[in-house]
């Protein structure tokens, strides 16, 4: 139904009509059912699931790989809906319809933080089905590329994933102890990326051989007081003394709010510094960050995707099962 107003201002009148529409009961309970039904949410898609790179111990197969391209005289890499030559053809098995991932192997993964050998990066660049079959070479469709194809790229057979589902989960626990899990490191993150957060890739030292599968969530956390970005772990409290502060002509004495406390049950000899206050507290205290969900596992290493942070996620942090 529909009623009006009239606003009489300035040099005349306004006709203002307000219309209110009634939705049907049964359209009420559609609308219902649908957002009832909606489907689950992945954690990684797209380039995130297919796309994401892993590292790996075992060798890759490099027999298999791109040798040429249609426009290859105009350009040195490739992307979507361009076509490609791979060395595979009827004599291998190859048919119509096929379709290969384009992988890219950039080297060993070297670290500080690992504790054995994880293998090598992977990067993953893409897709391509095949077009067209000779007797030992193919023509091949870019299907989706993720990055740039190049001549030399490694096909591999697709393997189907899955990605998990987002749950309802109970907020992130900023003060959880340890589970006594698997405990890792945060190896390198996807793009050489140092600083991550929500919806990236990492990659960790903990595979296969630690028990690990794709939907584990791990906690990414670090010891307590370790982790600054920006000042050195270790300073002092700042004391009473000369040194130590940035002016000469206002210092703090002994009874400045500047002043730290003295060592001793008679406040005799020299200063408490942050250090001291440490040594006695309890071992294992640490500050959670964020968490990750394992999409792809290796033997010693495991892709993950960043599903919540409290702050920047960094290189070296590290990651427990939950």
């Amino acid at each position: 139904m529909s009623f009006q107003k009239i606003f009489k201002r300035g040099f005349g009148s306004f006709l203002v009509i307000t219309t209110t529409v009634v939705v049907p009961a049964m359209a009420q309970q559609r609308a219902i059912s649908t957002v009832a039904t909606r489907r689950p949410i992945p954690v990684a898609s797209g380039s995130n699931l297919y796309c994401a790179g892993f590292v790996q111990k075992t060798p890759i197969n490099t027999d298999n790989q791109i040798v040429g391209a249609v426009e290859e005289q105009e350009r040195f890499n490739f992307s979507q809906n361009n076509y490609v030559y791979i060395n595979v053809g009827n004599a291998q098995g190859v048919k119509m319809g096929d379709i290969f991932s384009v992988v890219r192997p950039r080297g060993k993964v070297e670290s500080r933080w690992a504790k054995k050998d994880p293998g090598f990066y992977v990067q993953e660049v893409g897709a391509i089905e095949v077009v067209n079959v000779k007797s030992n070479v193919s023509v091949a469709r870019i299907k989706s590329s993720c990055d740039p194809f190049m001549l030399g790229d490694l096909i591999q057979p697709t393997d189907v994933r899955i990605s998990p589902v987002y749950a309802l989960r109970a907020p992130l626990n900023l003060w959880a102890d340890s589970t006594n899990r698997p405990i890792g490191r945060i190896l390198l993150a996807r793009d050489n990326h140092e600083m991550v957060t929500r919806d990236q890739i990492i990659y960790i030292d903990l595979g296969v051989e630690d028990n690990v599968k794709a939907g584990d969530f791990i906690t990414v956390f670090r010891p307590l007081g370790e982790g600054h970005l920006f000042v050195a772990d270790g300073h002092e409290s700042v004391s009473a003394r000369d040194e130590g502060f940035q002016g000469n002509e206002f210092r703090g004495g002994k009874f400045s709010i500047q002043a730290a406390r003295k060592k001793g049950e008679r406040a005799r000899g020299s200063v408490v510094t942050t250090e001291d206050a440490k040594e006695d507290r309890p071992e294992g205290l640490r500050k959670v960050v964020g968490e990750a969900m394992i999409v792809n596992v290796k033997e010693r290493s495991a892709t993950a995707v960043i599903t919540r942070t409290t702050q920047e996620i960094v290189t070296g942090d590290y990651v427990e099962v939950q």
